[in-house]
């Protein structure tokens, strides 16, 4: 028995215990460079991004007197943890800080260094403004485009929803409202009177999204799609080489998306410097207006014909189309398919269109009156002034390039919006149309930086592992390298007979 215990114990003798933890007050020797592993994301991001240029961005916005800031490039570097890492929140973001090391490195902090207070963020947006984001995201792009990772003269171009920081419970009606302000105008007009705080234009009631607006972030929109949200728009122009975002914008959830796609391409041109030769967009973008600034300035519209989506719920409903109408460019009138002349009625220069239509009398005897139209006046038909350009833009985006470039755009863009998800896209961080620029300009800057690392640290394969010494290599030397291959080969062949013949 006391062998048996003596074997255990020499067994047991080489298995480390861990002893009571005891605080130190020094730490000698500690490099927290030595703990952050090589391939980390944020010592790629250290590499390559240089944030110093944060100091001639902002110098305009401190004064001399005061106490001393954070130094703004660790401001820079704060928010794109907050995002990259998809912090809940500034306050969160401050706490958790001193618990990682691999951030502390990022920022320039030692290990026993002054974690600075979680409101610095917000005063810095507020003081920096959207503007100073915008240009960290336009030098991500340009340094993109120095790695060969843009090509710019193909754009696709999409938009999303992302939900507000605010509760539909914040939604107000602005009727109300002015009916109750104008039954209470002189208590308010008397109280404009006393001496007051000033306040800020950019907080209150402001009638900014139609009828029904929200106290909260009134520059939110409410967006019927489904259930009703409050929400904003983000719109993004995307290269399709690599998928660098080259633009993006914030609007009110409800506005058209078709009126920021020439904003849009203006922006990319101004960022790359670089002249789009075509864009994709689905239907929504498929309107007059657009093709025909694609058409004034040379660039080739992949974009399906948002007519044509009308006149097939048209055909449905069981109604003639315009597509059923001949138009005559000799005598400048249409055919209908119940063979009736319709001829040019009446002019609008707000709309630049002319209308045609047959008389009130012929369409009404007509025998296909009642699959042609319900309206009591007939049927009208609206000509464009400039249908002729119009229809060479429509044919070009029927093209089997622009088919397929439809086709790309769906998966591109869809990827586009949902690597954004992992970064917080999908809901507002923040109140008010200029933060969420800001949000926005963090994530499209981040997502531009993945590609652009990716490309910088990508692994290199091959059997020469090194360099090859600097100048042309001649013919000749290729040739020698060859032939020492083929007599390295043919010793193996000749030792394998051997072996085999032993």
């Amino acid at each position: 028995m006391p062998q048996v215990q003596e074997d255990t114990r020499s067994q047991m003798a080489m298995m480390g215990v861990q002893g009571q933890q005891q605080g130190r007050l020094f730490y000698l020797g500690v490099d927290i460079n030595k703990r952050v592993r090589k391939d980390h994301p944020l010592r790629r991001v250290k590499e390559v991004i240089d944030f110093d240029f944060a100091y001639s961005e902002v110098k305009d916005c401190y004064g001399g007197n005061g106490n001393v800031s954070v130094p703004p490039p660790v401001i820079f570097k704060l928010m794109l943890l907050l995002i990259f890492y998809n912090v809940r929140s500034e306050r969160e973001l401050m706490s958790t800080l001193p618990e990682r090391i691999d951030w502390l490195w990022f920022l320039g902090y030692d290990l026993d260094f002054q974690i600075p207070n979680h409101s610095v963020l917000s005063k810095a947006r507020k003081k920096w403004g959207a503007e100073v984001f915008e240009s960290f995201f336009e030098r991500i792009v340009m340094q993109c485009i120095e790695a060969g990772l843009l090509d710019g003269r193909k754009i696709f171009i999409d938009s999303s929803l992302v939900d507000a920081n605010a509760s539909n419970n914040s939604v107000i009606d602005s009727k109300k409202l002015k009916h109750q302000l104008h039954k209470r105008y002189k208590t308010l007009e008397a109280r404009l009177e006393e001496k007051s705080e000033s306040v800020d234009p950019s907080r209150g009631y402001v009638k900014k999204n139609g009828r029904y607006i929200s106290s909260t972030d009134p520059d939110a929109a409410i967006v019927n799609r489904g259930k009703a949200k409050l929400s904003y728009q983000v719109h993004r122009a995307v290269d399709g080489q690599k998928e660098i975002i080259t633009a993006t914008d914030v609007t009110p959830g409800d506005v058209n998306e078709a009126h920021l796609m020439l904003p849009l391409l203006k922006k990319h041109h101004e960022t790359t410097g670089i002249k789009a030769e075509a864009v994709v967009a689905d239907s929504k973008y498929g309107t007059i207006d657009n093709f025909l600034a694609c058409h004034d300035v040379g660039i080739r519209a992949h974009i399906p014909d948002l007519r044509e989506t009308a006149a097939k719920r048209t055909e449905k409903s069981g109604i003639f189309s315009e597509h059923r109408f001949e138009y005559d460019p000799k005598t400048d009138t249409y055919r209908c398919p119940g063979g009736n002349v319709l001829k040019p009625k009446s002019l609008h220069m707000d709309r630049q269109s002319r209308d045609y239509a047959a008389p009130k009398k012929t369409c009404a005897a007509c025998q296909l009156r009642h699959q042609c139209t319900k309206n009591k006046s007939g049927r009208t038909i609206k000509r464009h002034l400039r249908q002729e350009d119009l229809d060479r833009m429509r044919e070009a985006s029927r093209s089997a390039l622009a088919k397929q470039d439809i086709k790309t755009r769906q998966h591109l863009m869809e990827r586009s919006f949902a690597r954004s998800v992992r970064y917080g896209f999908d809901q507002a961080r923040w109140r008010g149309l200029w933060r969420m620029r800001i949000q926005e300009y963090l994530v499209c800057a981040i997502q531009n930086i993945q590609v652009l690392i990716k490309h910088v640290f990508k692994p290199k394969r091959g059997i020469v592992t090194q360099p090859l010494a600097t100048g042309t290599v001649s013919m000749a030397s290729i040739l020698s390298m060859v032939a020492a291959v083929g007599d390295f080969l043919h010793s193996l062949i000749k030792l394998n007979y051997v072996v085999n013949e032993a």
